[in-house]
């Protein structure tokens, strides 16, 4: 008898595209049938046949308090009777923006707006509507959501050859952006030596967490900061994912360097649908009804979502999660590293603060290249032997595995376990 999550999934296909609503969840890249999710609670879910798992996602980064925390639960709650949307302003939406604004170097404005997507989508289109030019340089491997003009890659074997990484987009659009290896300044200023009077902004996931967890080398992001200025073009962190998880100012505090634009997300709802793009005064005062630059939402600034928000941040900001999580994810990297050691697993482990991956591959990854060099069939097996010891990760080699201030230090201890009894049963399986 099938389990309830097959069934599921069988009956998802017939109405839905793929049988999920975002890509990734169909399991594609381990095989078999996605879970699905009946309750979670703190750091771990329960699915539809009452399994529990260890919840390595997070819902891909946004539950860094972990799921259903009393203090964000309460105010959702409260939001909730006094009404879902408005379409009109509220004082919570101000609330959130100062605590944004507050928090993060680069912003003394900020547009909320309802996903990621939407704030890189915009953070886009104001940097070409400042700079009056139409190009864009981003990092191959680099997600910024699926905006047109984002969604490319690099094509015959030539980075500055853009060609669309989805049907539907003009090869036209994807003419107007550059792809540059992520970690190779060399490769930056080349491009941007021939095309830099054109290039309205650079766009970069200064942690880069769509090709796995690839932190920056030192001083590239700096290196970024430099060549906008030199080529008087936009430097855009796209903090959707880091904004609030590698340090609560986001990447930019933790690095040291400040774009103009921000894009961020996730966190900053608190597990609710939100997105936000911020600048200095002098940018945002271009994005209307104060400038010509037009964007509208129905749902920005969504009162559930901003409660959810601003008690996530509240927590975040008085407490010390950031040192706490750091400690055990470096005792969780210490314990992987152990435990491939000790059994011959070829792998590589990168980190950055709360943001994990486990590559198997020997060679260091720092661009989309090298990570994508693991081996992809070991990856798959590890992934559903660590489902079977009860640890949700995420379903994909190129995607980052998250901890939350939930879980604790048993948490990580059963982690670093059952990452040893895997390892094992792979160097039997594959070798050594």
């Amino acid at each position: 008898m099938a389990k309830q999550s097959e069934s599921l999934f069988q009956r998802a296909q017939e109405i839905i595209p793929g049988g999920v609503n975002s890509p990734v969840r169909a399991f594609r890249g381990v095989g078999g049938a996605p879970l699905f999710i009946e309750t979670a609670q703190g750091a771990r879910i329960f699915d539809v046949d009452n399994l529990q798992y260890i919840d390595c996602v997070g819902s891909w980064g946004p539950m860094i308090l972990g799921h259903g925390h009393r203090y964000v639960v309460e105010a959702v709650k409260k939001a909730a009777t006094r009404g879902f949307s408005f379409g009109a302003p509220t004082a919570g939406e101000i609330e959130l923006a100062e605590m944004i604004v507050q928090a993060v170097p680069s912003i003394e404005m900020v547009r909320l707006v309802s996903s990621g997507t939407e704030a890189t989508m915009s953070a886009l289109r104001l940097a070409r509507a400042a700079t009056g030019r139409d190009m864009v340089l981003k990092f191959d491997g680099g997600y910024h959501g699926h905006v047109d003009a984002l969604l490319v890659k690099a094509g015959s074997g030539d980075a500055a050859v853009s060609v669309p990484d989805s049907a539907g987009i003009p090869k036209e659009l994807a003419s107007l952006t550059l792809i540059a290896r992520y970690n190779d300044l060399g490769d930056v200023r080349a491009q941007m030596k021939e095309h830099g009077a054109k290039v309205a902004a650079i766009i970069v996931e200064p942690v880069a967490g769509n090709m796995g967890c690839v932190p920056p080398r030192e001083g590239f992001l700096e290196g970024l900061r430099t060549v906008c200025d030199e080529h008087g073009a936009l430097l855009i962190f796209d903090e959707v994912m880091t904004g609030f998880r590698v340090a609560y100012g986001g990447a930019q505090t933790r690095f040291g360097v400040r774009p103009d634009i921000t894009t961020l997300g996730k966190i900053i709802g608190g597990g609710m649908p939100i997105g936000a793009y911020g600048a200095s005064r002098e940018l945002m005062q271009l994005v209307s009804p104060l400038g010509p630059m037009y964007q509208a939402g129905t749902l920005s600034g969504n009162p559930v979502a901003v409660a959810s928000g601003r008690a996530t941040l509240s927590v975040l900001r008085n407490s010390s999660i950031y040192d706490d999580l750091e400690e055990r994810s470096g005792e969780f990297q210490s314990g992987v590293h152990a435990a491939a050691d000790k059994h011959n697993v070829p792998i590589t482990m990168n980190r950055a603060g709360s943001m994990w991956t486990i590559f198997f591959t020997e060679g260091p990854v720092t661009d989309f290249d090298t990570a994508n060099q693991s081996n992809r069939e070991r990856f798959a097996r590890f992934f559903h032997l660590m489902l079977a010891e009860g640890v949700y990760l995420p379903p994909s080699q190129l995607e980052t595995a998250f901890f939350s201030a939930a879980h604790a230090k048993k948490d990580i201890s059963q982690m670093i376990e059952r990452v040893d009894r895997v390892f094992k049963k792979l160097a039997w399986e594959f070798g050594s």
